[in-house]
């Protein structure tokens, strides 16, 4: 281990923490009046799976490296069917939402966090395979890089997207649909057409 294999580890956290962070946004901007509790939690969930995510690929390749490669296939609609729905769903609620002298925000549930959670990082199972040659306490050291990364990108991008959704009151979960339904169509193409 030396001051590359850090720097990769946290290069590579950067690239796969960009869907959490735009998905935080979009959580940021529909919940203006998040705590920081709720925002350590957020990211916290998101940083786990991207811990997890890679670790699951790096034991599938050095046991069922045969049944994860047919898995693989399937991930970037997994991604892409996730996202849609929650997407879908907050510009429903978005535009079927009455008008009150207070607007009515969709809080984030834990069902829906989960769900966030795996859409933005099962790419990251195929980080297994670049990770492969690693040992064991290698691959654990650069997950949880991922996962540090993750959540310190996560904090600002709810940080972000809260104080802009103060702004854009009842136009933020509109906003905030169409940001994670354009996710779920990037997850989809990079995954089925680019690689």
């Amino acid at each position: 281990m030396n001051l590359i294999f850090f720097v990769n580890g946290i290069l590579l956290g950067l690239g796969l923490a960009m869907d959490a962070f735009s998905i935080s946004l979009a959580n940021g901007l529909n919940e203006p009046k998040m705590t920081f509790t709720k925002m350590s939690i957020i990211s916290g969930c998101y940083a786990f799976f991207q811990f997890l995510m890679p670790m699951i690929g790096w034991v599938c390749v050095h046991t069922v490296l045969f049944y994860f490669s047919s898995l693989q296939k399937i991930v970037p609609w997994i991604a892409l069917v996730l996202l849609l729905y929650i997407g879908g769903k907050m510009l429903i609620e978005a535009f079927t939402e009455k008008e009150s002298s207070e607007k009515n925000v969709t809080f984030l549930t834990y069902k829906i966090l989960v769900i966030q959670g795996i859409a933005t990082s099962i790419d990251a199972l195929s980080v297994g395979f670049t990770i492969s040659d690693y040992n064991l306490i290698k691959a654990i050291i650069t997950s949880i890089e991922i996962a540090i990364v993750t959540f310190l990108l996560c904090v600002l991008a709810l940080f972000l997207g809260r104080k802009v959704g103060t702004k854009l009151a009842g136009k933020a979960g509109i906003l905030g649909g169409i940001i994670l339904i354009f996710i779920g169509i990037e997850i989809f193409i990079k995954g089925v057409f680019l690689s």
